[in-house]
């Protein structure tokens, strides 16, 4: 009896932490005045054919704020750049930015957006992942939002877009990864830097204060160059926050198991500065939120059954936030053996020297040409 009441202990504390941040994070106020001409969109792009043009459709539609849209095609073999040149010839505001060499050291991504900042002009800097979608308006409401706050920095977290059984199953894991352990309305009364987080599909940055602190430069071999970066622009004493963006952009950020697995695979052990920071994030997900599931089979006593309905009280919690299908949460322990088995492949793979991939490179693998 002893041990399940440990595990109600965090169980019913985490809940709380959800329950703040479903009810007290901010979203993006709907209301905003015209910034013309003061924002440019950078996208960086590797073999999108299949999300670009929807993206720019949208961007477009923005009106006024969008002084120029800048594409960075990092060495696509498909028809992307084919589809840059349309939308150039359409809208003199699209502009291609050449590609060079991926220099040693860096990760993909964060090379293309400094090479994208450095072309730009705007006042204002918003880096979207070409599979995001902006809402009409919401350039205006991002940076309405960012003078209103004080802020330099501000990231969206976006709407997730979900097609077909497998991303509602699992992809809902994400916000529960993130929401279980991250004080959201905290973040908005302390500047500490730990407290910086972001979603990397849509981040809104002033162009004086991300020249300042290095930019992307300054995470160059950081695959999680978002939350990075958020913490940076907080330890430089700049003010930089993460709000409910669900109003203004969305994402659909992977569309088969396959891409799930390798994009959450990418990222998970490298997410965590020590070793030991993955460890305990894997031992809690499997003996706080997985482990009461798995002893019902065995134990039918009353601390068992309140952390497992404690957990799927937090899952219900963020699919009423976030308008996930109610099903999902009861799909919750197929959501955390996935995750548990990603991690530790994260795990394997990086320290066994076969690396990540992602975009057609391998990071951080033995002989790698990229890091």
């Amino acid at each position: 009896m002893i041990l399940p009441i440990i595990i109600l202990v965090p169980a019913a504390a985490l809940l709380a932490v959800v329950a703040w941040n479903v009810l007290a994070w901010p979203k993006v106020n709907p209301r905003a005045r015209a910034y013309p001409q003061s924002v440019s969109v950078l996208i960086p792009a590797r073999n999108e054919e299949g999300n670009l043009a929807a993206c720019l459709e949208a961007v477009l539609r923005q009106g006024e704020a969008i002084a120029e849209v800048l594409i960075y095609n990092d060495h696509s073999t498909d028809s992307t750049a084919r589809i840059i040149a349309e939308f150039a010839r359409r809208d003199g505001r699209v502009r291609l930015v050449e590609a060079v060499p991926l220099a040693p050291g860096w990760c993909g991504k964060n090379f293309a957006c400094v090479q994208l900042a450095e072309a730009a002009r705007g006042e204002w800097l918003l880096f979207l992942d070409a599979d995001a979608r902006l809402a009409v308006g919401a350039v205006d409401q991002m940076v309405e939002e960012a003078h209103r706050r004080e802020l330099t920095f501000l990231s969206c977290w976006p709407a997730l877009s979900l097609v077909g059984f497998w991303e509602k199953a699992l992809m809902p894991m994400l916000n529960f990864v993130v929401f279980t352990l991250f004080p959201a309305p905290l973040s908005l009364r302390r500047p500490w830097p730990s407290l910086g987080i972001a979603h990397g599909a849509c981040l809104l940055m002033h162009r004086i204060q991300y020249a300042a602190i290095g930019g992307h430069a300054a995470v160059r071999d950081q695959i999680f160059e978002d939350v990075r970066l958020a913490q940076l622009w907080r330890a430089r004493g700049e003010r930089g926050l993460c709000l409910d963006g669900q109003e203004v952009v969305s994402v659909r950020m992977y569309s088969s198991p396959g891409e799930i697995w390798s994009g959450f695979q990418k990222n998970c052990f490298l997410a965590f500065r020590r070793e030991l920071s993955f460890w305990a994030f894997l031992a809690l997900h499997g003996v706080v939120f997985l482990a009461p599931f798995l002893a019902l089979a065995w134990i039918r006593a009353w601390p068992v059954w309140l952390a497992a309905g404690s957990v799927l009280g937090m899952r219900a919690l963020l699919a009423l936030r976030f308008r996930y299908p109610w099903w999902s949460v009861l799909l919750h322990p197929l959501g955390e053996m996935v995750l548990i088995a990603i991690g530790l492949s994260s795990w394997w793979r990086c320290k066994s020297g076969r690396g990540v991939e992602w975009k057609g490179r391998q990071y951080y693998a033995r002989g790698s040409d990229y890091l």
